[in-house]
């Protein structure tokens, strides 16, 4: 997945910043309101609300988002979809300590 950012500058240049509407979102991605829905579903992404329940999505989310529809897009199913990117997600932290232990180990 890709990474986050480490200090903004404002909420705007904050990654995890709620940002955008559920509709917004999902012009921003090409794709539906439900498809968003589903992914909160099985548990991906789960968006903030607004103080009136609405859902708002932040960059990193919509990153994920982009992510799962590729994929479901190449003919995955949704739930498939959602297992890969976290295990995506859980290899890269894998790999990340191992380089982090390797580079102690000189």
């Amino acid at each position: 997945m890709p990474s986050r950012s480490t200090r903004p500058a404002t909420p705007l240049d904050d990654d995890d910043y709620p940002a955008y509407t559920m509709g917004r979102a999902a012009d921003m991605l090409g794709t539906t309101p439900p498809f968003l829905r589903s992914l909160g579903e099985h548990r991906l992404i789960t968006p903030l609300r607004s103080e009136g329940g609405h859902r708002r999505y932040s960059r990193y989310q919509l990153r994920i988002a982009a992510r799962a529809r590729e994929l479901v897009d190449a003919g995955t199913a949704v739930e498939a979809a959602c297992r890969i990117i976290v295990l995506e997600d859980q290899l890269e932290e894998a790999q990340r300590i191992n380089e982090q232990l390797r580079a102690r180990a000189r």
